[in-house]
């Protein structure tokens, strides 16, 4: 039995234009925000009709959803990655705050405020659990013999980032801890928030690593 190759010149070509609608979204974003995305206009851009490029992308919705999907699996990848090399925790902050500099714009799509009326699919949460499961690993394998504190405990039976991945309170809090703390200090410094105050962004970030909970 022969097999049928399905990576036929149409399905490529339908590759490339979509491709090329997801780059031009993002030269959008980068302009106007997220918020104000057009396909019409995208279709201008490209010489398309409308209704042409929606056989592409059925709405606005799912071409967001695309771009949130390419970006939580390029941190996730990336974090995954990381970790497989050996990288303990804190060599995984300086990797998310490396991705979150080398695009912003990616970085605000799904840690920014989010979209008006978008609801992301199941399956995003899914990805982004992925990055969250990498980072309870990496804080699993620290010890922690002292009493647990009011959180940990109020942690006992949370349901974990993802399914049958269980995972020690004292990890969950502590991960918990690098995920929003870190992201406050990157958050700021992507929106131009410490401009002008006279320090060193990067050395910030190294202090809050430093004073994150150890145990």
């Amino acid at each position: 039995m022969v097999a049928t190759d399905t990576n036929t010149p149409r399905e490529r070509y339908r590759a490339q234009v979509r491709t090329e609608i997801k780059d031009r979204a993002w030269e959008q974003i980068a302009t106007a925000g997220a918020s104000a995305l057009s396909l019409n206009a995208i279709a201008k851009q490209m010489g398309m009709s409308g209704p042409a490029l929606y056989r592409y992308f059925a709405g606005r919705d799912e071409l967001i959803t695309e771009l949130i999907r390419d970006a939580y699996r390029s941190l996730a990848d990336t974090c995954r990655a990381a970790s497989e090399s050996g990288a303990d925790v804190a060599a995984l902050a300086h990797v998310l705050r490396r991705w979150a500099l080398d695009d912003p714009h990616r970085y605000f799509l799904i840690y920014g405020t989010p979209v008006p009326g978008y609801h992301a699919p199941d399956d995003i949460t899914a990805i982004a659990a992925e990055i969250m499961t990498t980072l309870l690993d990496a804080w699993t394998t620290l010890p922690s013999d002292a009493p647990p504190t009011t959180f940990e405990t109020y942690l006992e039976g949370h349901r974990p980032w993802a399914d049958d991945h269980p995972a020690p309170p004292a990890a969950l809090r502590r991960a918990l801890a690098f995920w929003t703390r870190l992201h406050g200090v990157l958050s700021l410094e992507l929106a131009g928030h410490f401009t002008g105050m006279g320090f060193d962004p990067a050395l910030l970030f190294e202090a809050e690593l430093d004073d994150l909970p150890a145990r």
